[in-house]
């Protein structure tokens, strides 16, 4: 069993698969399987794989309905200890990612550990960034109002084959967001000061909004966290909180709408 398996999702990715598997393979430690999930790509995505001569790529196409559901597919198969999801367009930042990454993983009691991107692209505007990085370490009241990178994140296989995980299709762009804000009240995060990969901004996330989860972020932030919301520092979330309340009204939740006006009026309060 390897101890990486590096899930990458394509679907005409001809032009950057290459550089994408060689900083892989390119990595100083070799105990990981590369899964490459294909969504049945017109272009020769395929051809370039499969002129990596290595076994430990492992190569499927096939019908997807996205990205997240590529991923979904890609789990059920993935044998390593760790999962880490990367980006067809993407690269790990230096050789020695998985060594160092390897180091951590082996001691750590979390179950979910990040570190930073490095930012590719025009990111005036569009991410939050420190000297190119996205976007450091990210407590649970800076995980309510912004993700962190999904290129940054290596989490623990017993997440998805011991709990049954799996990235929700409905949120056709932040199904990783709401994934992270499950996992996150559940399972202990733990952030380390290194650089994973290098984030090209222009992907599906960075450019399109998912209106049907910001619709249902502070319901499922209320449903997930309950009373945890009673607590003095989530007081400047009162407003989302009040319009989660709101809309599970409108939604005849009245359980949700309930706890969702009872913190309400407690934040509102302090």
């Amino acid at each position: 069993m390897a101890f990486f398996s590096i899930i990458i999702p394509t679907f005409n990715s001809e032009q950057t698969i290459a550089n994408c598997i060689r900083s892989v393979l390119n990595q100083s430690l070799r105990d990981f399987e590369i899964i490459i999930q294909d969504g049945l790509s017109s272009d020769n995505t395929l051809e370039v794989v499969k002129g990596f001569l290595d076994d430990r790529i492992i190569c499927y196409s096939e019908q997807d309905s996205g990205v997240y559901d590529a991923m979904n597919k890609a789990i059920l198969q993935a044998q390593g200890e760790w999962f880490y999801f990367l980006g067809s367009d993407d690269t790990l930042y230096a050789d020695s990612v998985l060594s160092d990454m390897h180091r951590i993983l082996y001691d750590t009691n979390a179950a979910v550990v990040y570190g930073d991107v490095k930012v590719c692209g025009d990111v005036d505007g569009t991410m939050n960034t420190k000297a190119g990085l996205y976007r450091g370490i990210t407590p649970l009241e800076d995980l309510f109002q912004e993700n962190i990178c999904h290129q940054a994140i290596f989490y623990k296989k017993a997440i998805f084959n011991d709990f049954n995980f799996l990235y929700e299709l409905e949120y056709k762009v932040a199904a990783d967001y709401m994934l992270n804000l499950r996992l996150a009240s559940k399972f202990l995060f733990s952030y380390k000061p290194i650089v994973i990969a290098n984030y090209s901004i222009g992907g599906l996330s960075s450019r399109v909004i998912d209106y049907k989860f910001e619709e249902d972020r502070w319901i499922n932030i209320v449903d997930i966290y309950g009373n945890t919301l009673f607590q003095r520092k989530f007081k400047k979330y009162k407003s989302f909180i009040r319009r989660a309340a709101r809309d599970s009204f409108k939604r005849r939740k009245m359980p949700l709408f309930l706890r969702s006006l009872f913190i309400y009026i407690f934040l509102k309060t302090q």
